[in-house]
């Protein structure tokens, strides 16, 4: 067996490969650059899964970020069990035909409960005092305290919000050299999110992407050049690239205006009643989830979908993944933004009666996406003094709402999720010998690298 390194840098794509990134496009042309089709949808649950199962959701049953459990009739994002994706995993293929393989699985998702042998992933802590606790999940579990000691807390601002930045990636390259020298898995999988945030926060080409692109290309470089050095064979993915947006689509707020959507009073904020709703969707990025539950509205929701501004094409779960666990999970309809324009979860008219959790960073409660999450809102004059006022309250053991998110969609200039894209926003592979054409195919190229070096 070969030692292998798949570094996972989101974002990445042929457009950004450039004078900003000297050591990432040294590698390419050194060692082999394919751009391939994306999943779909190209949003990084379904993205990974794919890669890492060599399956579409037809099989891995992964649709999107989250999606909505009929059963429980609750819209479900970000959950973290691996119990989710279904299917062999590539370190359960490889371990099944070569005794003695390892796998290491550093903050890729869906990251709790697998059959990997070391997975660190961001946890934090829920105590019942109503505190959020920021932390890392391990396994084997004692491996928490033991990084942290030696590197320190993970600096979970930087991971997501508005804070979001290069710490977040530069922790995670630092905890797979400590994991490589104390560990020597066969393969790891490691995870640097530093594109996503930027990229959607400026647009493609915006003059802020410049250094944020030069963070990125230091921090995989160093880490290329480390493993490297061990005898590692490196290769780098990326699970999408982004495109410049303008237009967000309220798909909720207009089935409200048809009196689709059942909302519930809660102290006298709104919040989103799936389960009582005719009709909703469940939004990420540039595709949503649209869910009938009343069943006689379904040509007249899809012929409304059809006909509103900003959607290119309408497909049905069936038309894409036939029966099975992801025709079970997708929405009955499922809408494809225009590569301008992305989707909200947004379900309230008026500002006033938006949910508490709408101005807070709080990716489990919202039924959707939200990438507002990546700004201060702006009509906030001294950002800082309310923050600062929150986190003493907070220390004091006082509840509260850090309500800083704004509520205008017009912010984000980033977005992703389509599977037909410009041929410089396709996500790529670096370093692959096996030819690569889809996000399936990356399990092969994992496959024949540690098998043929």
């Amino acid at each position: 067996m070969q030692r292998v390194a798949v570094i996972n840098v989101v974002g990445l794509s042929p457009s950004l490969l450039g004078p900003s990134t000297p050591r990432l496009k040294a590698f390419a042309e050194k060692n082999g650059q394919q751009a391939f089709r994306p999943a779909f949808p190209a949003v990084t649950c379904t993205a990974q899964s794919s890669m890492l199962t060599g399956t579409c959701p037809r099989e891995h049953g992964i649709v999107a970020n989250g999606w909505y459990d009929r059963e429980s009739a609750e819209v479900r994002f970000w959950k973290q069990s691996n119990h989710l994706v279904r299917g062999e995993k590539v370190w359960d293929h490889l371990r099944r035909k070569h005794p003695g393989f390892t796998c290491a699985k550093l903050f890729w998702w869906y990251n709790m409960y697998s059959s990997a042998d070391i997975a660190i992933t961001p946890r934090p802590l829920y105590p019942a005092d109503g505190r959020k606790v920021f932390d890392i999940h391990t396994q084997p579990m004692d491996l928490r305290e033991r990084i942290k000691a030696d590197l320190g807390e993970f600096p979970f601002p930087s991971f997501w919000g508005p804070m979001a930045g290069i710490p977040c990636s530069e922790w995670i390259a630092t905890s797979a050299r400590w994991v490589e020298e104390r560990e020597k898995p066969t393969l790891s999988l490691i995870y640097l999110p530093h594109l996503d945030y930027c990229l959607q926060k400026f647009g493609p080409g915006a003059p802020e992407i410049a250094p944020e692109l030069e963070a990125i290309d230091r921090v995989t470089g160093e880490l290329i050049d480390f493993l490297e050095a061990r005898g590692i064979k490196v290769l780098v993915v990326s699970e999408y690239g982004i495109s410049k947006v303008t237009q967000p689509i309220h798909l909720n707020r207009l089935f409200r205006q048809k009196g689709w959507i059942q909302v519930k009073d809660e102290l006298g904020r709104e919040t989103l009643d799936a389960g009582g709703s005719r009709v909703f969707a469940v939004a990420d990025h540039q595709m949503a989830h649209v869910y009938v539950n009343d069943r006689s509205l379904m040509r007249e929701v899809r012929s409304m979908l059809e006909e509103t501004d900003g959607i290119d094409e309408v497909r049905t779960a069936g038309e894409m993944w036939g029966s099975g666990v992801g025709a079970e999970r997708a929405g009955d309809l499922v809408a494809i933004s225009k590569p301008d324009a992305w989707f909200t979860y947004y379900f309230w008219i008026d500002d006033a009666k938006a949910p508490d959790y709408a101005r807070c960073i709080d990716i489990h409660r919202k039924p959707g996406y939200d990438p507002a999450e990546l700004f201060i809102d702006p009509a906030i004059a001294n950002p800082k003094l309310k923050i600062g006022k929150f986190l003493i309250k907070k220390k004091l053991g006082l509840r509260g709402l850090m309500e800083v998110i704004p509520l205008d969609a017009t912010l984000v200039k980033g977005s992703h999720g389509r599977d037909v894209v410009e041929d410089g926003e396709k996500p790529l592979i670096l370093g692959s010998l096996v030819p690569v054409s889809c996000a399936e195919e990356v399990f092969g190229a994992i496959v024949a690298a540690v098998e043929n070096g």
